[in-house]
């Protein structure tokens, strides 16, 4: 049954079915492994670690510490048009996890993130 509410535990459900699709995404994967590592606990804690940000935005918890966006400046260049495959998989992830009306809310706030990311990633 989807989710009907925005909570930790169905933001901890969703980090749980999105980044098992990251992990193996031809396109996205390669990148994810190489800047979160390849181990099972080395996948946990970066789910945590991103489960806290979701938290902070949908929920405003203020668990999250970090930066983000730094840490995408840190990456190796990738491809713009890999933002669209990441808001894919993670639309896909929501329609596995929570009712449409919940969906929408979550995907207009990744949209916004990965806006945001573009943007300054890719505008000079």
């Amino acid at each position: 049954m989807r989710q009907k509410a925005i909570n930790e535990a169905s933001i901890n459900d969703l980090m749980e079915v999105f980044y098992e699709k990251i992990r193996v995404d031809k396109d996205l994967g390669e990148i994810f492994n190489h800047a979160v590592g390849t181990s099972d606990e080395a996948w946990e804690a970066h789910k945590q670690k991103i489960g806290g940000f979701w938290s902070s935005v949908l929920l405003g918890s203020g668990v999250y510490t970090g930066n983000p966006l730094q840490k995408h400046f840190e990456l190796p260049p990738f491809p713009r048009e890999f933002f669209s495959i990441w808001l894919g998989l993670f639309e896909e992830s929501l329609d596995e996890i929570y009712s449409q009306e919940c969906k929408a809310v979550i995907l207009q706030k990744a949209q916004m993130v990965a806006n945001r990311f573009m943007n300054m990633l890719y505008t000079n």
